[in-house]
């Protein structure tokens, strides 16, 4: 059984785990949905209910790589670099359809 510091550090590296596992992943399928709902060639409702499906999907793996991860720090950049992507995409999606 852990004592002290050690135990201390677990459990944070933990529940840190467990914040990006919940918030994390969600934001990543959170774009995913709406990257997906933009960009697929379907009709709007099609591409909706298939981005929507589909980052159920995307969500249940984000949660696996947090816990697969070496460290609590690659799983939180596992999921920072491509939520930073997928904001991209839906930002140039944005500027293309305004110009």
């Amino acid at each position: 059984m852990s004592h002290g510091r050690e135990g201390l550090r677990v459990r944070l590296a933990v529940a840190s785990r467990a914040l990006a596992a919940i918030g994390g992943g969600y934001a990543v399928a959170a774009l995913s949905a709406a990257v997906l709902a933009l960009w697929l060639p379907l009709e709007r409702v099609e591409a909706t209910l298939t981005a929507t499906l589909a980052s159920f999907v995307i969500y249940v793996c984000a949660v696996m790589w947090v816990f697969a991860a070496r460290s609590a720090w690659r799983a939180w950049l596992g999921l920072a670099v491509p939520a930073a992507l997928l904001g991209l995409l839906l930002l140039a999606r944005q500027a293309g359809s305004q110009a």
